[in-house]
């Protein structure tokens, strides 16, 4: 299972957001770039950014900062927040971008969507579904940075996307996000059970390297960690012996 360290910016910082609250971030670092130094030093492979600018107001306003990240790390980068446009991936892709994550836009515009899976390829473009689960509620989607809420489930946008061709899914529990309260294992069993073709990075809640061994027994083929590397509540010791137990 690949472990995917995340960088969430905001006007130039890197931060993490509280369940998706705009109004409760806490700042890790003035510098990005050395933070994105610093996960290149880890056994990984790959690297998530989210531009929250771009995801809040569509604007991307950090894409200088991404841009450098993309060239400093060395790491195979996904970059999503603002993606808005064809031209957007096109462009983030003949930079070096790896993949292009796109959130709110698969949901309100899927065809388009669709149509850049066909033309980019499935590997280059990750479908991001935020969702808010309330107990014994569906899966239902948040989009706009989470401010907004989707009369759409879960269900019913990954049977079109599916349709479509779609192999990598990125999702978030949002109620779970930066709260270290362990992920929603549940939920990225039903995905898998549903979709078995996914390649699925599972996203929000991860406070430990437990909680990456328990998703790695489910069968999860990647996760998403900000908060608990960037809080040390994982370490490079523990990164490096659970990439040679594979």
């Amino acid at each position: 299972m690949k472990i995917i360290p995340a960088i969430d910016l905001r006007q130039g910082r890197c931060v993490r957001l509280l369940k998706g609250d705009f109004d409760k971030e806490t700042e890790y670092s003035s510098n990005p770039v050395e933070i994105g130094r610093q996960f290149s030093q880890l056994d990984v492979s790959d690297l998530h950014i989210v531009d929250l600018d771009g995801a809040l107001t569509g604007t991307q306003g950090n894409r200088h900062i991404v841009a450098e990240l993309v060239g400093d790390s060395g790491l195979d980068v996904q970059v999503g927040g603002g993606i808005r446009s064809r031209d957007d991936v096109s462009a983030w892709l003949g930079k070096g971008v790896s993949r292009c994550v796109v959130g709110s836009l698969a949901v309100r515009e899927p065809d388009l969507v669709m149509a850049w899976l066909d033309e980019f390829g499935p590997d280059a473009i990750v479908v991001a579904l935020d969702v808010r689960l309330e107990a014994g509620s569906r899966p239902m989607l948040t989009t706009q940075g989470w401010t907004e809420e989707s009369d759409m489930s879960l269900w019913e946008c990954l049977d079109e996307f599916g349709k479509a061709g779609i192999r990598h899914l990125l999702c978030t529990d949002v109620l779970r996000d930066g709260t270290l309260t362990g992920p929603n294992f549940d939920l990225y069993v039903e995905i898998l059970n549903r979709y078995p073709s996914l390649q699925l990075q599972a996203s929000g809640g991860v406070r430990n390297i437990d909680d990456l061994e328990l998703l790695r027994e489910l069968g999860v083929p990647a996760a998403i960690s900000g908060k608990a590397l960037l809080d040390g509540r994982i370490t490079a010791e523990e990164i490096g012996a659970f990439q040679r137990s594979e």
